[in-house]
């Protein structure tokens, strides 16, 4: 079967022995961690509303503004093309992918912790810069520092999140960072609803209220106990126990903290994390976790919808009340479709996930390019009855995506490297998805202008060749302990015959390590 590899209980190392309860405890850490998930939601909600308030072009790109009030009453592809209005949103990206590197050593010597409140304060500091900004030069510096603040905390969460949950509980823990995230999109777009209606100065307060998150985060930051993978990481090995029987509920941790001292001293022979990620016994979380997934997470278009959401209805003939409005609803069926993927993906795994919700989107993403081509680009604003249509196929797929690749491309990266290169390919991780990030982010709009409908099209092509990608390649993680993913390749129809049992001849592990 594609994508098989499936590791019954019986063949792995000690999991039948884990034991754990759910402690407040260990509640109270993982949801202030997945805090971190609302500085990314809600930069990605708020964004796309505050490019489209007339206030805010008018203070900062009036080319734009005059362009759009021209064309205030016909629908066109091409009304906000400006490079310089979508670096705003892209520069963004572009930090926190250079700044997941910078994380990687923090997360790794210092702990998920420290990264945690590194980039919940770099955060703050780009949302005052923006809200009190009076020229271009200091959105954009602003939004560096934003960057540099999700570079860390999206670096670090899903590492934290995976590594203080059960193997049975793993995959709705880790959804806690999408949760909050596509919260804060929510947030972000009821916000923009609000102070839309506020002149001249609503963008400002649209934009200053993401230091309230980044608040959070930091008070409670403070406050959480690092996890026990990183303190034994760091040498802390009684520490590292007394936390991981606190977060457990129970004394009887012998088997999984042998587990995580074993995957500690393959993690000591690691002198160089980047570099051992090229090796041969770690090609399919390479290929799959650190480049495959977080790069088709971005390809899927969802982001386009969720960045540009209210000027895609303006752009469709929806006025700006009711644009913001619409991308309110659409938001709000990102956080129903966590909600769903968390309910179940423990349940039904990971791979099911996937694949159901691609067929899902590639047939919206299809029917919205149709209904495009049919009714749309004439000069004449959509019929009542068509617009309504998109806003439904549109959340649709935006459901379809937060139930899938929205939680999962977090999720399942988090949880298949070893202890050795866990943060070297978080980092990884965070790279290419801030990349992917920023290049969707700098070209949709000029690709909307010129491929015009057509842009739908590739997005469907995108996803089917991502889902095929996931038929083939992903072996199902759900309920397998983290320290004991490296089985499922070893038993993959296809992985199987390039990591052969795991060793690598170039590499000398240390005894004790899995082999």
């Amino acid at each position: 079967m594609a994508g098989g590899g499936f590791v019954d209980g019986g063949t792995l190392q000690r999991a039948h022995l884990y034991e754990y309860k759910i402690t407040g405890y260990f509640i109270f850490a993982c949801i202030v961690a997945a805090l971190g998930g609302s500085l990314f939601g809600y930069d990605l909600g708020v964004s796309g509303g505050v490019t489209s308030m007339d206030d805010f072009l008018k203070d900062f790109f009036p080319k734009v503004y005059r362009r759009k009030q021209k064309h205030l009453h016909e629908t066109d592809y091409c009304k906000y093309d400006n490079q310089l209005l979508t670096l705003f949103t892209s520069s963004l990206y572009f930090a926190a992918l250079v700044s997941t590197f910078g994380a990687s050593h923090v997360t790794r010597k210092k702990g998920r912790k420290a990264s945690i409140i590194v980039g919940s304060i770099s955060f703050f500091l780009g949302a005052v810069l923006n809200a009190s900004a009076v020229n271009i030069s200091m959105l954009i510096i602003g939004r560096l520092l934003l960057g540099v603040g999700i570079g860390f905390g999206n670096q670090a969460v899903p590492l934290y999140l995976s590594e203080m949950a059960p193997a049975k509980v793993r995959g709705a823990v880790n959804q806690l960072f999408q949760l909050t995230t596509v919260l804060g999109i929510l947030v972000a777009n009821l916000i923009n609803y609000g102070t839309e209606k506020i002149h001249p100065w609503g963008w400002r307060l649209s934009l200053g209220l993401a230091t309230v998150p980044a608040s959070l985060m930091f008070i409670g930051g403070v406050f959480l106990p690092e996890t026990p993978n990183s303190l034994v990481e760091q040498g802390r090995l009684e520490e590292g126990r007394k936390v991981l029987e606190k977060i457990r509920g129970t004394t009887k941790v012998d088997a999984e903290f042998a587990d995580l001292v074993d995957a500690s001293k393959a993690a000591q022979a690691i002198q160089h994390p980047f570099k051992n990620l090229l090796k041969r016994k770690n090609r399919p979380q390479l290929i799959i976790g650190a480049l495959g997934i977080p790069a088709f997470q971005q390809l899927t278009g969802n982001n386009s919808i969720l960045f540009y959401a209210p000027v895609i209805f303006q752009s469709l003939g929806f006025g700006s009340g009711a644009a913001l409005y619409s991308s309110v609803i659409t938001s709000g069926a990102l956080v129903v479709g966590a909600l769903i993927s968390m309910s179940l993906v423990d349940k039904f795994g990971r791979r099911a996930f996937f694949l159901e919700a691609g067929i899902e989107m590639f047939c919206y993403m299809v029917a919205v390019a149709i209904t495009l081509a049919l009714k749309f680009g004439q000069g004449v604003v959509l019929p009542k009855g068509i617009g309504i249509f998109l806003v439904i196929i549109l959340c649709l797929f935006v459901l379809g995506f937060g139930r899938s690749w929205g939680p999962l491309g977090w999720l399942v990266p988090s949880e298949i490297f070893p202890l050795e290169t866990r943060s070297a390919g978080q980092s990884i991780v965070v790279c290419v998805n801030m990349l992917f990030t920023a290049l969707i982010a700098q070209c949709f709009l000029v690709s909307l202008c010129h491929l015009r409908y057509g842009i739908f099209l590739l997005f469907a092509g995108l996803i089917a060749i991502m889902s095929s990608f996931i038929f083939f390649l992903l072996p199902e993680t759900k309920q397998v302990p983290i320290e004991e993913t490296y089985l499922l390749w070893q038993n993959h129809w296809f992985w199987k015959k390039i990591v052969g049992n795991g060793e690598d001849p170039e590499l000398e592990l240390k005894p004790g390590t899995h082999a």
